[in-house]
């Protein structure tokens, strides 16, 4: 059990029986009163946001959370197919809801972790940064620096970003999966 001033960002909390994460806390007196904690919470179920208050008497229950690895396999008629990494046999599929926009960025064969809520799989995160080849990629034109140099391209996922205009088909580049944005090329063509 937590108490109401232990309730602060990036831990795991139940609440009316669903697991939420705290996104932000801050915890302050109004005047003469008691210490309150107004926090901001995200349903990792549903996704929904919600503000609430914790009152100095208020005990919270912190959530059972774990993680475990597990590997992308492929994908079929919107489902993603994984197993449990070590064991290629012990094969399971998650909805494409689950997943959510990093279906951008998986890889086959990538290992990635998956947040287990009472034995179920409730989430699933990435590494922050990922090397993915470019497969498409069109040419610099000459003079178009008007917007910063930038140009689109393909990754083997089939993820569309925006790069500099150095980057030709075929190098690798280091990507965001939380902004979904260029970081460096990591090997050149």
């Amino acid at each position: 059990m937590l108490e109401y001033n232990e309730v602060l960002p990036k831990k795991f909390i139940v609440l009316d029986g669903q697991p939420h994460e705290v996104l932000a806390s801050h915890v302050f007196r109004k005047q003469q009163r008691k210490p309150v904690n107004q926090t901001k919470l995200k349903n990792i179920i549903t996704g929904k946001v919600v503000e609430r208050s914790f009152h100095q008497s208020e005990t919270i229950e912190e959530a059972d959370m774990e993680t475990k690895p597990i590997v992308f396999l492929y994908t079929n008629r919107g489902a993603f197919w994984f197993s449990e990494a070590g064991n290629p046999k012990a094969r399971f599929e998650l909805p494409e809801s689950l997943i959510g926009t990093a279906h951008a960025f998986l890889k086959q064969n990538s290992e990635i972790t998956a947040l287990v809520f009472e034995e179920k799989i409730i989430g699933v995160t990435l590494p922050i940064k990922v090397d993915l080849k470019v497969t498409e990629a069109a040419p610099a034109v000459r003079g178009n620096t008007v917007q910063g140099g930038t140009k689109q391209v393909t990754l083997e996922t089939g993820a569309t970003i925006n790069v500099p205009m150095f980057i030709n088909e075929g190098d690798v580049l280091r990507i965001n999966t939380e902004s979904g944005e260029y970081v460096e090329r990591v090997e050149k063509k």
